[in-house]
Parts: structure tokens; C-alpha cells; sequence
């Protein structure tokens, strides 16, 4: 184990750096040479990080006023060009057909690693918590298993990285643009928590990677245009200036998840193509960005949350041009997440939740998918065996894919189905259950056999919302009001107090996720993340 230090009012920071809330903390981690080069980053690039922050709400009010998304005219010889493409896969990262994404948790990053699977992501984002406590403890994690000293002690069992086989390579992913780090200010002001996550483990961690024949992966998310990539790409190129080590050193694999940069695939490819490692099919999210950024409109209300599957048509048709654009560019094309969880309890139940994560992965590859997501451990054989029996080489990029040709329209699509009672009570115990989850620092969480995170419960508050500001009617012609919303929250809230217990109720934060959850299921307000709602909450 590494050692610790205190850092407390009195410790002395880079000229302009201050750690609002003095802590415990590695001193390695929070080194002053680490706080200058995040000090740095945040001056040369937060202005135009704001910046884009607001040309997304500039975006938002055309799309209240009709106007739809299409493909850049401006942009059209980028996407003309068959001369360009993106970088070679990178050391570690060439066969990727199995990825385990989770939280960084000591222990979560020690199984990750060991569990088999071709890559891990560990995530900052949308399964973490963002508490001062986790964030800094994830990047600790992370700097001993890239040292391969990484362990765990239980009480009743020791966890350490596995030396009879090779460990998964390592991807990180950091919070997105629109988040901040409010423990850290820079000039008076909160540093960007995408540089802060992403700054810390480059920081410390890009030249010990390379040392070991890998080297700076990441996965970079919510993004919504390629100018928000440009800026990725002009940060991985200061980043390594800053250290000394080559352009193209950093990989990013961006998640397509939301509907805006589906538009411009090609243009994001481009804009980081050095540092390319392709794009993801980040499908919870991308539905949560369809419902928010068309919120407005009463012709993209969609049915419940089950009905919206990947075979839906406006679905089926991001993953089909996300195939085509990166394997005509030459980089990966990587499949959606496999939300499903064990049934111990339940071996029929169980098996009918396997055959569903063997139906999604058997999709993805004949699609031309050169690897995919799971959550769980227990479902990496699943998925490697399909791809191993399916994908003879290490990818498909050889799967050009080009019979397929989508449109505007097919991106738009809205797919046919009811909304019922049952659909309106499960979003709200999702999104219920998932607030109070997080707001106690936990931001991974198993709900009706289902790995939740943040997306899932961005899907619930938004559909609630919009069935609610639409006054849509369920399958019974029961007109969805905000009366009713609230009804249904109050009594899924009193069952949820009545299968704890009133003293268990009493000690968690369900009150307080009620409370907020309660301010975006009427129609009316409506917050842009729920990450950035409760934010200050955990701080």
C-alpha cells in the first residue's frame, strides 16, 4: 500500500490552486506538480470548455423551435474525403471483444482487471458517485493497478491482480464536459471535472503505462458535437507536450450517446483522429439525449422504457451508420452495455435474463460490432463465446458495411408502443432508488436484476417529464398529469418506506431524492443531468 498524508488548510499549493474542503488525502496524488499540470490544463482550456457549454443551450432553443437535427452541410468534405482515417490500434487495444465496465472502488478494480475480459473501464462517470472520497480513492486505485500493487482485504478474504494471466487493459472514463470538480478551484474558480479525472491518472499514470507495453486509454462521454472533440483533441495534445511523450499516445474512444453527435460521427472521428480509438454505442444514454433534446415536441413522445430496444428503428439505425463510419475510417465500432445481473434465487428467471444478454451480443457481431459491454463478470463467457464463434480475427473492420445507407429520417424515427401504468411506476422507482443510491455515494446499482446507473435514471425522470408536460395517456386512456406523477410518487415512496422499515427508511436518503426527483416529473422544470442537480448535495 502506498503511504498517506494529510493535506489541511496549511498545505501549500501551486500560485491560484486551493482544495476547498482540506482533507486526508495521498500526497502523491495531490502533489503540487500533479495540481500545476491540472492548473494548467484548466487555464489553457476551460474558457472554451464554458464556451461549448453554451452553444449546447444555443442548440436546445432551435430544437424548441423546430428546428431538426441533419447532417453538416459544412462539414460534408470531411465526410466526402475517403483519404483520412483514424490512428492504428494502439498497443493492448487491437482485439477488444469483451469489456467490463464498472466503478472504481478498490475492489471493483481488482475483479475488473482479473475477470477475463479483453479491456476494463473504469468509470468516474455514470456509476460513480462523484464524493470528494471517491474520486480521489479512484485515482489512488487506479495508480497502484497500473503499478500492479493493487489489493483488497474484506475481513475474510484477500483481493490482488492475478499472476497467471494477463490482466484486462485499462481504459479510464472521466466525468463529461458539462461537470465541475467544486472541492478544487483554479483562480477562484471550480476546475473542469473532465480535466481533473483525466489530468490526475495521465498525470501519474502515462508513462508507467508505456513502460509496460501499454499506454494512456480512455473513453471519453456526453458529448454533443465535434467541436466538444476538438477540444479532447487539442487537450491530449498539450497533455503529452506537458510530459514529454509522443502525439498519438493517447487513445479516446468516444461514446456516441447522444442523439446530436450521432450527426456527426464522421466529423468526431476526424477531429481526434490521432488519438482515435472509435466510438461506442452508449445506448442508454443516447435514448435518455432523444427524449431531453426533443422534449418539446409531442411527435418524440416515446412509449415505456422496455418498449425502446435496440431493434427499434431509430435505434437500428444509430448502431448501423456507427458500424459503417468507423470501420470506412479504420477504427473500432464497439457494442452497447449488457445491463443484466445474476438470478441466484431464481434459475428460470435467470436463464430467461442470460438468453436476453445472449440475444443483444449475438446481434452486435453479426452487425459487424468488434466487441461489446458487459456489467457483470458472470456474463463475459456469454459474450466471448458468441464473439470468439462469430469474429474469427481480433475485429470486423474489414466489415465495411456498405449497404447501408441512413438517413436524417431513420435517425428520427419514433418507435410504436404504449406507455401503461406499469412503465410510469417503474420509471419512478428507478429513478427513485438510483437518487438515493447515489446521493449516499454509491452510483452503481443492482434494481430488479438490472445494473442501473446514472443513464437509466436520466431515461425515468425524462419520460415522466415528457409524458407529464404532454399530457400522454396510457394504454387505459389515463391522461398523465403532473397530479398524477406526483401521486404515484408519493405512494411508490410510502411502499418503499413500508418494505424497509421505519427505522431503515429513517437512515437512508429517500426524502431527499424524493424530494428532487419531485422537481422533474411534472412537465415543467427540468434539469439538464441529475448529476448536476444533486451534485452539491454530496458535496
Amino acid at each position: 500500500m502506498t503511504t498517506t498524508a494529510t493535506i489541511t488548510s496549511e498545505t501549500r499549493f501551486p500560485s491560484g490552486v486551493k482544495i476547498v474542503k482540506p482533507s486526508p488525502a495521498y500526497a502523491h496524488i495531490l502533489s503540487p506538480e500533479a495540481l500545476e499540470f491540472l492548473a494548467t490544463l484548466q487555464r489553457k482550456f476551460n474558457a472554451t470548455r464554458k464556451a461549448l457549454m453554451l452553444k449546447r443551450q444555443e442548440r436546445q432553443r432551435e430544437l424548441d423551435q423546430g428546428r431538426l437535427p441533419d447532417f453538416m452541410p459544412e462539414t460534408a468534405s470531411i465526410r466526402d474525403d475517403p483519404t483520412w482515417c483514424g490512428a492504428p490500434p494502439a498497443p493492448g487495444l487491437l482485439d477488444r471483444r469483451v469489456e467490463i465496465t464498472g466503478p472504481v472502488d478498490r475492489k471493483m478494480v481488482i475483479n475488473a482487471l482479473n475477470s477475463g475480459a479483453s479491456t476494463y473501464m473504469a468509470d468516474f462517470e455514470d456509476s460513480s458517485s462523484p464524493t470528494w472520497e471517491n474520486m480521489i480513492n479512484g485515482q489512488v486505485n487506479l495508480y497502484d493497478a497500473v503499478r500492479g500493487t493493487v489489493s483488497f482485504d474484506s475481513g475474510s478474504k484477500h483481493y490482488a491482480l492475478r499472476k497467471d494471466q494477463p490482466v484486462a487493459t485499462l481504459l479510464v472514463r472521466p466525468r463529461g464536459w458539462h461537470m465541475e470538480e467544486k472541492h478544487i478551484l483554479v483562480d477562484g474558480e471550480p476546475l473542469s471535472a473532465s480535466l481533473f479525472d483525466f489530468g490526475v491518472y495521465f498525470f501519474h499514470n502515462a508513462q508507467e503505462l508505456m513502460l509496460r507495453g501499454s499506454g494512456p486509454y480512455f473513453y471519453l462521454p456526453k458529448m454533443e458535437s465535434h467541436l466538444e472533440a476538438r477540444l479532447w483533441n487539442d487537450v491530449f495534445v498539450a497533455a503529452q507536450e506537458l510530459v514529454g511523450i509522443s502525439r498519438g499516445t493517447i487513445r479516446g474512444t468516444v461514446l456516441i450517446e447522444t442523439i446530436l453527435a450521432a450527426f456527426e460521427m464522421e466529423e468526431i472521428i476526424y477531429e481526434l483522429r490521432e488519438h482515435s480509438a472509435g466510438l461506442n454505442c452508449g445506448r442508454w444514454d443516447y435514448i435518455f439525449s432523444f427524449i431531453k433534446r426533443f422534449r418539446e415536441r409531442p411527435d418524440f413522445v416515446l412509449p415505456d422504457r422496455e418498449k425502446v430496444t435496440m431493434t427499434v428503428p431509430f435505434m437500428d439505425a444509430y448502431v448501423r451508420l456507427l458500424i459503417k463510419t468507423c470501420h470506412k475510417r479504420g477504427v473500432h465500432a464497439m457494442g452497447g452495455m449488457a445491463a443484466q445481473i445474476p438470478i441466484k434465487d431464481d434459475p428460470e428467471a435467470n436463464q430467461a435474463a442470460m438468453d436476453k444478454v445472449y440475444e443483444d451480443k449475438l446481434r452486435e457481431v453479426k452487425a459487424g460490432h468488434d466487441g461489446t459491454w458487459v456489467c457483470h463478470p458472470a456474463l463475459i463467457k456469454i459474450a466471448m463465446d458468441i464473439f470468439n464463434e462469430h469474429m474469427s480475427g481480433p475485429n470486423q473492420m474489414d466489415v465495411m458495411r456498405d449497404d447501408v445507407h441512413v438517413t436524417a429520417k431513420d435517425l428520427l424515427a419514433i418507435p410504436d408502443g404504449q406507455i401503461t401504468e406499469h412503465g410510469i411506476r417503474d420509471n419512478i422507482r428507478v429513478g427513485l432508488q438510483y437518487m438515493e443510491s447515489w446521493l449516499r455515494g454509491v452510483g452503481c446499482v443492482p434494481i430488479k436484476h438490472l445494473m442501473e446507473d446514472a443513464a437509466t435514471a436520466e431515461i425515468s425522470r425524462s419520460q415522466l417529464w415528457q409524458w407529464a408536460h404532454h399530457r400522454a395517456k396510457t394504454d387505459k386512456g389515463v391522461v398523465i398529469t403532473p397530479q398524477l406523477t406526483l401521486a404515484m410518487l408519493n405512494e411508490e415512496t410510502a411502499n418503499i418506506q413500508k418494505e424497509l422499515g421505519a427505522e431503515k427508511y429513517a437512515k437512508s436518503k429517500y426524502d431527499k431524492a424524493k424530494q428532487a426527483f419531485a422537481t422533474n416529473v411534472t412537465g415543467e422544470k427540468y434539469d439538464e443531468f441529475l448529476t448536476t442537480l444533486l451534485y452539491d448535495d454530496i458535496i
